[in-house]
This record gives structure tokens, C-alpha cells and sequence, in this order.
């Protein structure tokens, strides 16, 4: 059984470490980490709007020898902005960022809203095998149309018909409260049970709170980039992925049909769909994910 089903509280591990690069241009990336120092280095892309404190597998990375690695993206928590940045322009700062600290055979995880930020990675070759957890499909695609409630498929076309007014109306969703407050009002019971523990909630504003530092504008675009067509092709991913998700996950956004049609993009992608557990799979599965992650 999982923590949520014994009613156990899921620790939410403060970073061991933090810190930041410059990149070349001079553009500041903040970072955490977790985990030993000389572990097998796995890159996090964390889901919409919170920042590189959010970490996972606080009873695994230790045993596991995992050197666990959150970045926050242009414009969130730490890092300076980016205006105009792109998905692929995301693949081309970790791969700078990695060879700044050394990251040699990078592994990934990409969670939610953070799955095509981590899949552009993959694509561009920076990431060596990669985990999408709950993640964010391509939901631009007409595959999705009859699959997503009507305000998300309006918000969809706004991105298409006008960028810049879908992003500035994105920003408008702009505070850690009404945020967290859509994520659990838009989460199944079971995701809900995590969600409100006191110590995660706690945890989960904190990340968001330090996501919104800099206001609303990185956040707004990381949702327009997950709003429209993907400047990549999954299809030209060559390095092992394995896709989990929850079947009593009850967000829209994440994957309509819980990444079936993203496996069959994917040459050789695994696709693992667990019967009791929802979004949050992360935090209550997080041992079998990197266990998989280290495969190979």
C-alpha cells in the first residue's frame, strides 16, 4: 500500500544544497539538489509554477545513489528571465548548464507541466534516458480535441490565434494561492488526500510562493509553451523513456489519455499505468520511478 492509502504523512525534503550558474550569455540559473554529491545525476523539469525546491524521493535518493538536480526555469524562483524563450531554447541551457557543472550521462525526470520542457531535452540529446511522470501531453495536437474540456481547448486556440494576449491572460492567473487552489480543486480524491497534508501543502506553497518571486511573466510562458505545438518531434527521441501515470488522476492537462498516444510517439517508450494512484505519483511512487530511471 502507499503512504496516501495508510493515511502516512510524504516527506517533502528541504535541498541539501543550492546554488547557481552563469550561463554565457550571463543569465543566472539557480538550482537544488538532493541526495550524494557523486550520485548518478538526474535532472528535474518540476511542474507548473514551482520552483527548484519541491524535490521527491526523499526515502530513495540516498539508497539509491541519486544525486537529484531541480532547475528552476527563466523567469521562476531564482533564475532570471528569458523573454521569448522557447522549449528548445530550454534543451540548449541544461545542456550548457550541465557541462558548467559537470553532469556527465544527465538522466531526467519531467513532472507534470515540466514532461515537455524535459522531453525537449531528450529530443536535442542532452538527457541520456528520461521518466515523464503525470506529465503534459502535446494537448495542441487535434488528436486531443474531443478529449479536453472546453476551457482548455479555448485557452488552446487562444495560444494559436494570438500569443501574446494568451500570455498575458495566463499571467492573470498570477498568485500561489489561485493557483494551488485550481490544482486541488481540479485533483481526484486520492491526489486531493496528498495535497492537503499539512507538511506537503505546506511544501508545495512554499515552492510555488518562491516560483512566483518574480511575478506571473514565467509562469504565463511556460503555459503558453505547453498550450501550443512543440517545436520537436518526439519521434526523434532515441534514448530510453519510461511514461507513468496515475489512472485516478483527474487532470485534463496532464494527459487526456494518460499518455497513451505520447508512448506511440516515442520509439520504444515504456508506458507504465498504475490502477491506484493518481498525479501525484511522484511523491507516493517515486522508488520504482528512479529505480527504472536507472536501468541500463
Amino acid at each position: 500500500m502507499t503512504a496516501i492509502e495508510t493515511g502516512a504523512a510524504v516527506a517533502v525534503p528541504a535541498p541539501a544544497r543550492l546554488g547557481a550558474v552563469r550561463l554565457a550569455g550571463g543569465r543566472r540559473l539557480a538550482w537544488a539538489e538532493w541526495g550524494p554529491e557523486d550520485g548518478v545525476p538526474v535532472l528535474l523539469c518540476p511542474g507548473a509554477a514551482t520552483s527548484r525546491r519541491l524535490g521527491f524521493g526523499a526515502e530513495a535518493v540516498d539508497g539509491l545513489g541519486v544525486r537529484l538536480i531541480s532547475v528552476d526555469r527563466p523567469g521562476l524562483g531564482a533564475s532570471d528571465p528569458s523573454p521569448g524563450r522557447t522549449l528548445t531554447g530550454w534543451a540548449e541551457d541544461v545542456r550548457e548548464f550541465a557541462a558548467l557543472r559537470g553532469l556527465a550521462g544527465l538522466r531526467g525526470v519531467g513532472f507534470s507541466q515540466g514532461a515537455p520542457f524535459a522531453l525537449a531535452c531528450a529530443a536535442a540529446g542532452v538527457l541520456t534516458r528520461l521518466a515523464v511522470v503525470s506529465g503534459t501531453d502535446e494537448l495542441a495536437a487535434p488528436a486531443f480535441d474531443r478529449l479536453l474540456p472546453e476551457e482548455v481547448r479555448y485557452l488552446i486556440e487562444r495560444a494559436a490565434v494570438d500569443p501574446a494576449a494568451a500570455e498575458r491572460s495566463f499571467a492573470g492567473f498570477g498568485s500561489p494561492e489561485t493557483l494551488y487552489e485550481l490544482v486541488v480543486a481540479g485533483s481526484g480524491e486520492r491526489d486531493r488526500a496528498l495535497l492537503e497534508q499539512p507538511a506537503f501543502a505546506a511544501a508545495f506553497q512554499e515552492a510555488m510562493a518562491e516560483g512566483f518571486a518574480q511575478g506571473p511573466a514565467g509562469y504565463a510562458r511556460d503555459t503558453l509553451l505547453t498550450m501550443s505545438h512543440w517545436p520537436f518531434d518526439p519521434a526523434v527521441i532515441r534514448v530510453p523513456v519510461d511514461l507513468w501515470y496515475g489512472a485516478l488522476d483527474a487532470a485534463p492537462t496532464h494527459s487526456p489519455d494518460h499518455g497513451a498516444r505520447l508512448a506511440g510517439r516515442i520509439p520504444g517508450a515504456r508506458r507504465h499505468a498504475l490502477p491506484d494512484t493518481g498525479g501525484t505519483l511522484l511523491w507516493t511512487h517515486a522508488a520504482p520511478v528512479l529505480r527504472a530511471l536507472l536501468d541500463g
